[in-house]
């Protein structure tokens, strides 16, 4: 018995090697940089060290993989310039993307790529097929939560409270009797202000805040610049409410927070922006609370989502009205993010956040 606790204790001290995956050809490229240096050094601080190493893969705007020396040196800001230059021709003897990658002593795979060809699902695909587990959910929940057409269509036939929306798939915006199609539609079904989003991105990139009619094709061009598929939703005058999750067969809940800007509404300046007033616990009614942590679980289920998320919501002020917004699968690290001061004032730091992550991948 002896011998067999000392080969346990052995192995529960051998230390786990992290795959940290960033960077990507997305536009939320950057964004994914600063995420990826703070979880980085999340890892190697001293209650962690002990623990885990990390191994990093920076993908540039290319979407080549640098090796990984390059790559912690982006991290630690050796290398100033981390975009590479496109690859001139493709070689045809070179079957394997990824050759010249060490990544076979990975134990734990983390990715940190926002937007799209990442968080879409693409890169879980990718990694499910090295049969090693990763920090986040799979592919199908990843996909729903970064199409917010599908994400919002199975949220409706749930009956969960949203904003009142409109969808256009893959019309030809260059039309002129397809463009004058659409603006009526909208301006016969929803009231302004209006926000026109590209269905797949994040960080508010290519979404529009409009307020009359003379402002929506302008609006509905820079979105479908982005994606074909377009959503235009309702505004209304909210309080911007968040909740982290984190778990697997469980999900847990962390304390609500709200966010206040001084911008006209939550654009992709003012998402990273350290002015902002960030009030955690959200000063909102004990019932409210709980029923927004309910509804955060209810809707991650419906997604297949797990590992960790952020769910985005609106407080109706007029009326106190939840409306579920959208879900995050792979939130942002930065130090101006919410998902990891969500999850501060519940009681886990930076460092314990992100040990506790490869911890449920690991199902411990």
């Amino acid at each position: 018995m002896k011998f067999a606790f000392n080969f346990f204790s052995m192995i529960a001290r051998k230390k786990k090697c992290i795959g940290l995956i960033f960077g990507g050809y997305s536009n939320e490229h950057e964004v994914s940089i600063a995420s990826a240096k703070t979880v980085f050094q999340a890892f190697n601080s001293e209650i962690n060290k002990t623990r885990f190493t990390v191994k990093a893969f920076y993908i540039n705007r290319y979407g080549d993989w640098l090796d990984s020396d390059l790559s912690e040196k982006i991290l630690k800001g050796e290398i100033e310039k981390h975009t590479t230059k496109k690859q001139d021709g493709f070689n045809q003897k070179k079957i394997n993307f990824l050759e010249g990658i060490e990544f076979q002593n990975v134990d734990v795979w983390f990715p940190l790529m926002h937007g799209f060809n990442g968080e879409d699902g693409s890169i879980h695909g990718l990694l499910k097929f090295t049969k090693k587990p990763l920090v986040g959910c799979g592919i199908i929940g990843s996909a729903l939560g970064m199409d917010k057409i599908m994400m919002k269509t199975i949220f409706s036939n749930l009956k969960i409270p949203q904003v009142n929306y409109l969808v256009f798939q893959h019309e030809n915006i260059n039309d002129k009797e397809v463009k004058n199609k659409l603006i009526n539609e909208i301006l016969n079904n929803l009231n302004f202000p209006v926000f026109v989003k590209p269905c797949n991105s994040g960080s508010s990139l290519g979404i529009s805040k409009v307020i009359d009619e003379s402002g929506l094709l302008k609006a509905l061009e820079k979105a479908w610049r982005i994606d074909p598929r377009i959503l235009v939703e309702e505004g209304l005058e909210v309080k911007e409410i968040e909740c982290g999750i984190i778990g697997n067969s469980k999900l847990l809940t962390s304390e609500i927070g709200e966010v206040k800007y001084d911008t006209d509404w939550y654009d992709y300046d003012s998402k990273y922006n350290a002015n902002n007033k960030i009030t955690i616990p959200a000063e909102i009614d004990p019932k409210i609370t709980k029923e927004i942590k309910e509804i955060a679980i209810q809707s991650c289920r419906a997604l297949n989502i797990f590992g960790f998320a952020r769910v985005d919501f609106f407080l109706e002020k007029s009326s106190n009205k939840i409306l579920l917004n959208e879900i995050n699968t792979i939130p942002g690290f930065t130090k101006n993010s919410m998902f990891p001061m969500l999850w501060k004032a519940s009681g886990l730091n930076i460092e314990q956040l992100v040990a506790k992550l490869v911890d449920i991948s690991l199902d411990l």
